[in-house]
């Protein structure tokens, strides 16, 4: 299941959509996932749709609205809200930080 939200991460992923994928219900599918990975669906949804962000900034030279899509998170304004809330950093002062210097943009 997870293999599966990981591949699609830049899809419009619900808890009902993930349970569906799963055949079942939103509620059995919420509870088994808290038990499974000790944080709740979205929350998790969340945490891996910014390291993929991560990945793509130390990586790439993409600009950070196509990096916004890409990992699911729509836009640029955000990836800003779930990056200053889960790293304390803008997107472009991580790519700064966490960029080998041969390789700043």
């Amino acid at each position: 299941m997870l293999d599966w939200i990981e591949a699609n991460l830049d899809q419009d992923l619900t808890v009902e959509a993930m349970a569906r994928h799963a055949r079942l219900s939103p509620r059995t599918f919420a509870r088994r996932f808290q038990q499974e990975a000790g944080t709740t669906p979205l929350q998790w949804l969340t945490a891996q749709r910014v390291l993929l962000a991560q990945h793509h900034l130390e990586a790439t030279d993409d600009p950070v609205s196509a990096i916004a899509r890409r990992a699911g998170l729509g836009t640029v304004d955000n990836l800003r809200h779930h990056f200053a809330r889960r790293l304390g950093v803008t997107p472009l002062a991580y790519r700064r930080a966490f960029r080998p210097p041969h390789q700043q943009p």
